[in-house]
């Protein structure tokens, strides 16, 4: 797949894994520095011709707040993803 995906928000288990947002690269809890090895590790397991075409989908839950997100789009940036699309959900008419 040409697309890589990063969650951030609270974890389900917040007894293992505490109460404060984290990040998940694919299946993995990760932290910020993680993400450029996440980036290059993605990039190598595709094709060469296909590496510009990488897609970083960003999930975040709607609580977390901007400074976690700032600071995984600038690890995006020092790794050279670019291509970023942002995931979000319609919050139904009430």
């Amino acid at each position: 797949s040409l697309v890589s995906y990063i969650y951030i928000g609270t974890p389900t288990k917040p007894q293992i894994y505490g109460t404060e947002p984290r990040i998940q690269l694919n299946d993995t809890y990760s932290n910020v520095k993680d993400i450029a090895e996440f980036i290059t590790k993605e990039k190598e397991a595709i094709k060469e011709e296909d590496r510009q075409k990488l897609t970083t989908s960003l999930k975040v839950d709607q609580d977390v707040r901007m400074g976690i997100v700032t600071d995984v789009k600038q690890e995006l940036r020092k790794a050279g993803a670019f291509k970023i699309n942002y995931s979000s959900r319609r919050i139904s008419e009430k």
